[in-house]
């Protein structure tokens, strides 16, 4: 089972996330690469937080397709191409965390596609 770390040694998170998160001994790691929010057909839809759950919704299906749920996220990487994006991307991810606790860090910056909103890409631990 995994395990969130928090200290008042160093910050408190600025939003719901772990400090740390401590990965068991000969645990499955699977790293998901950024998930962009388009649909399986390829279709993007041009709002923004409809692209932020399908980001998170291709995530989740990649961790089902390894035998993983999202409660076995450890680290969360996002980058959003707006400031707005920051505040869309912690409403989503709460919402669909429903109280998990992973590492997050975001960013904002450009993505490949002037399209794209949002990537997601995050690594995951299951003991088996």
């Amino acid at each position: 089972m995994n395990r969130t770390i928090q200290t008042d040694k160093a910050p408190p998170s600025f939003s719901h996330y772990s400090q740390a998160v401590e990965v068991p001994a000969n645990a499955r790691m699977l790293f998901v690469s950024g998930q962009v929010g388009a649909q399986p057909d390829g279709q993007i839809p041009e709002n923004a937080e409809q692209q932020h759950e399908l980001a998170w919704r291709n995530v989740f299906a990649i961790l089902d397709a390894a035998g993983m749920k999202k409660t076995d996220i450890v680290d969360v990487f996002a980058i959003v191409t707006s400031q707005d994006g920051i505040k869309i991307f912690r409403e989503v991810r709460d919402r669909l965390f429903d109280g998990h606790l992973a590492c997050s860090t975001i960013m904002i910056a450009g993505l490949a596609s002037p399209d794209w909103k949002i990537e997601i890409a995050v690594r995951a631990a299951k003991a088996d």
